[in-house]
């Protein structure tokens, strides 16, 4: 799953790079997907490790940062969506839509490996 989430953290940064420069570089918030990338590339590296242990532990930090990246942008737009009663496809809210889906896929990718890991130690 290590290298799973590290196309994920890369898939995640170039979105945060492409709607910052897309914007014409004036909104810093448009970043947000990039630094959420970054988190999970270096969580990514250091769940390339031979300890069993910490592999595991950084994996759940991992998927809990995709959570957390999911859940906000999420909350987002279904705020401007129940405001506005059609959520206009603004800049804004496809990034955070994008965003959304990404970590969404993720956190499920992540959780069923984990069902997986769990089944084949108990099997």
């Amino acid at each position: 799953m290590a290298n799973v989430t590290i196309r994920f953290s890369v898939l995640l940064m170039a979105v945060g790079l492409i709607f910052f420069f897309l914007t014409g570089h004036k909104a810093p918030t448009s970043l947000i997907p990039f630094f959420f990338g970054i988190v999970l590339l270096v969580l990514g590296l250091l769940a390339k490790s031979e300890s069993e242990k910490r592999r595991m532990m950084i994996m759940h930090i991992a998927v809990t940062v995709a959570l957390i990246g999911f859940i906000f942008p999420a909350v987002r737009v279904a705020i401007a969506w129940a405001r506005a009663h059609t959520v206009t496809m603004g800049m804004v809210i496809r990034e955070e839509l994008l965003m959304s889906i990404i970590c969404l896929m993720l956190v499920l990718l992540c959780v069923r490996s984990f069902i997986a890991v769990r089944k084949m130690r108990e099997g």
